[in-house]
C-alpha cells in the first residue's frame, strides 16, 4: 500500500508542478495558488524520490552511472556558467562599437546635451511597427545616458488619432516634446535627432550676425571663399544667421547674440569700432576673424586690432610658419599651420582633432591683461613653427626661423578669447565696483541686491570676445579638415552661452560598399557556386577513395 502511494507520489508531484507552472503565465494574479501548487508538487517529488532509495543507490553503483554523472555535472557547470554571466549582463549594460567609424555610439556632443538635461523630455517615434527596430538601436542608447528622456513608439496605422495630435505628415517620423515645445525630425541619424532634441530644449533660436560691408566673407555664398557650410552647421546647432551693415543701422540689432566679422578686406570705420565697444561694455558677444596682412606696406586693421588689443588680446603683424611637415599630411605647405594641442579653454574642452589654418598670423594674451580682462590662448601651433617677421621673405618662397631679425619660435598662439562679468542692463553693479563698505567692512547697496534680489542677480550678464588670426580655417575650402568645423561651431557656441553644445559631433556613418566589375561579380559567382563547393566535393571523394584503397 505504501509502495503504491510512493510510487503515484511521484506523478502526482509532476502534475501539481505543471499546474502551477501553467497557473503562473496564464493566470498571473493567482500568484498564492500556484506557490502552493508548486510546493505541494516539490513534496510529493522528494517523498517519492525518497521511498526509491534503494533502487538510487543500486543505481549509483554503476559504471555507467558513474561516467553519466561526470558528464552531466559538466554539462550543469556548463549551463551554471551561461546562466550566471547572463545574469551579470543583464545588470550591467556594456556595449562594444568595433565599427570603423563608430557609428553605433554617441558623439560628445550628443552625450554632453543630454547630460545637461534638467527636465524630463519625451521623443515619440511614428512608424510602422516593422520600422521601429533601427529608432530603437539609436534612441535606447539617448535613454540610457539620460534618466529624462522617455521614448514612446506609436503605430501610425493603429493610433491615427495620436499622429493627427502632434501634426504628424508621414512615417519615420520623431516627436521631441520639451516643457511645452514640440520639434519634428524626420531621419534617425544621430545628427539630425540630436539637432531635434536642441531645438526642443533650446526653445528661442539664437542668432548670429555676421558683419558686411568691408569685404568680409559672405556667410550665404557657397563659393569656395563662402562661408555657406559653416552656416547650415550653425543652424543645425539651433543658431540663425544673419547680416548687418553697422555703418547703415547705426546700431547693434536688438536681437543679436553674437557679432562676426570674418576677415575684412579693408577697417572697421571709428563709429563702427565704437559701436562694437559699446556693444561689449554691455555684454555682447563679439568674434573676430583677422587675416594676416599680404604684404607689410598694408595698412591692416588698426581699428578691429585696437578692438582686441582693448579686451587684452594682441594681434601680431607677422604670418605663422610651420616646418613641422605635419601638413603634408593634409596636402599643405609651411604656410599653413597646422594644431595638434590645445591650451585648456572651454572652447577646446575635450577638443583632441587636427586643424589647419591656411595663412594665419599670432594672436597673444597680453600678460597680465587689460583693465581686467586676462585673455587665454586656446589654439597653438608646433613647436616646430615661428611667427615669420619678413613677409617679404615669404613672398619669396624661402623662409628660415631668424630670431635675430624678430622672428618668434614656436609653438605660437593663433586664437585667443576673454569673457568677463560686465554690469547689468539696469545698472547694479555685478562685477565688483556697485558697493561701498560699512564700518564691519561688509559691502552694502550692490552686493547685498544681488543677495537680495535674485531676479537682479539673473540679470547680470558677461561679455566674451574670441579672436583668430585667420579667417579661412572656417571658408568652404577649409572646413572639411579634420577639426575646423568643430573648432569654429565650438567658438560660436561658446560666445551664444550654448556650453552644452561644445563638444565633437555626431559624424555620418562612411559609404563602405565595394563597388565591383561585372567581370569581377562573375569570378565571385564562380568561386563560390562551383570552384569552393567542388574543392569540398574533392577532398571528400578523395578521402573515401584513399580509405577504400587500404
Amino acid at each position: 500500500m505504501v509502495a503504491n502511494l510512493l510510487h503515484w507520489s511521484g506523478w502526482a508531484g509532476v502534475g501539481l508542478v505543471a499546474a502551477a507552472v501553467v497557473t503562473r503565465f496564464v493566470a498571473p494574479e493567482q500568484q498564492t495558488v500556484s506557490w502552493w501548487l508548486s510546493v505541494a508538487g516539490i513534496v510529493l517529488l522528494a517523498a517519492h524520490t525518497a521511498g526509491q532509495w534503494r533502487q538510487i543507490a543500486d543505481f549509483a553503483r554503476r559504471r555507467q552511472t558513474r561516467y553519466g554523472a561526470v558528464a552531466t555535472s559538466g554539462i550543469v557547470l556548463a549551463l551554471g556558467i551561461v546562466v550566471a554571466v547572463n545574469y551579470i549582463l543583464s545588470r550591467q549594460n556594456v556595449r562594444w562599437d568595433l565599427t570603423a567609424g563608430g557609428q553605433y555610439s554617441l558623439s560628445d556632443q550628443t552625450r554632453r546635451v543630454l547630460e545637461s538635461l534638467e527636465s524630463p523630455i519625451s521623443v515619440l517615434v511614428f512608424a510602422r511597427e516593422e520600422e521601429f527596430p533601427p529608432f530603437r538601436d539609436r534612441l535606447g542608447e539617448y535613454e540610457y545616458v539620460s534618466p529624462q528622456v522617455t521614448v514612446e513608439y506609436v503605430d501610425i496605422d493603429r493610433n491615427p488619432a495620436r499622429a493627427r495630435q502632434y501634426d504628424v505628415q508621414s512615417y519615420g517620423t520623431i516627436v521631441f516634446e520639451h516643457e511645452g515645445r514640440i520639434e519634428r525630425v524626420v531621419s534617425s541619424s544621430e545628427q539630425e535627432l540630436t539637432n531635434g532634441l536642441i531645438k526642443a530644449v533650446e526653445g528661442e533660436e539664437r542668432t548670429v550676425y555676421f558683419v558686411q560691408g568691408h569685404g568680409e566673407r559672405d556667410p550665404a555664398s557657397s563659393e569656395r571663399e563662402g562661408y555657406s557650410a559653416l552656416v547650415e552647421a550653425l543652424e543645425r546647432d539651433n543658431l540663425a544667421v544673419e547680416t548687418v551693415v553697422l555703418a547703415q543701422t547705426g546700431a547693434v540689432p536688438e536681437d543679436a547674440t553674437v557679432l562676426a566679422v570674418a576677415g575684412p578686406e579693408t577697417d572697421l570705420l571709428p563709429a563702427e569700432a565704437d559701436l562694437l565697444r559699446e556693444w561689449l561694455d554691455e555684454g555682447g558677444k563679439l568674434l573676430l576673424l583677422l587675416d594676416p596682412q599680404e604684404t607689410a606696406d598694408e595698412p591692416g586693421a588698426p581699428n578691429l586690432v585696437a578692438l582686441a588689443a582693448d579686451w587684452g588680446m594682441e594681434v601680431g603683424t607677422d604670418v605663422v610658419v610651420d616646418a613641422s611637415g605635419v601638413g603634408q599630411l593634409l596636402g599643405t605647405d609651411a604656410s599653413v599651420p597646422v594644431a595638434a594641442s590645445y591650451p585648456p579653454h572651454p572652447i577646446t574642452d575635450r577638443f583632441n582633432l587636427m586643424t589647419a589654418f591656411p595663412l594665419a598670423r599670432s594672436v597673444r594674451p597680453v600678460p597680465g591683461g587689460v583693465a581686467g580682462r586676462i585673455a587665454e590662448s586656446f589654439v597653438e601651433t608646433s613647436p616646430r613653427s615661428w611667427a615669420e617677421q619678413d613677409l617679404s621673405e615669404l613672398a619669396g618662397g624661402e623662409v628660415a626661423l631668424d630670431e635675430e631679425a624678430g622672428d618668434v619660435p614656436g609653438p605660437i598662439s593663433i586664437a585667443a578669447a576673454v569673457s568677463m562679468v560686465v554690469e547689468d542692463v539696469e545698472g547694479d553693479a555685478a562685477s565688483g565696483d556697485g558697493g561701498e563698505p560699512d564700518d564691519e567692512g561688509e559691502t552694502t547697496d550692490g552686493a547685498e541686491a544681488t543677495e537680495a534680489d535674485p531676479e537682479g542677480a539673473d540679470s547680470t550678464v558677461e561679455a566674451r570676445v574670441a579672436v583668430f588670426g585667420d579667417s579661412d580655417f572656417a571658408s568652404n575650402g577649409a572646413i572639411g579638415i579634420q577639426g575646423n568645423s568643430d573648432l569654429a561651431l565650438n567658438a560660436l557656441n561658446w560666445l551664444a552661452e550654448q556650453d552644452s553644445l561644445i563638444a565633437i559631433r555626431p559624424r555620418e556613418p562612411e559609404d563602405r560598399r565595394i563597388t565591383l566589375t561585372a567581370d569581377q561579380q562573375a569570378r565571385i559567382n564562380w568561386l563560390t557556386l562551383l570552384m569552393i563547393p567542388g574543392a569540398i566535393l574533392g577532398a571528400g571523394v578523395y578521402t573515401w577513395w584513399t580509405r577504400r584503397q587500404q
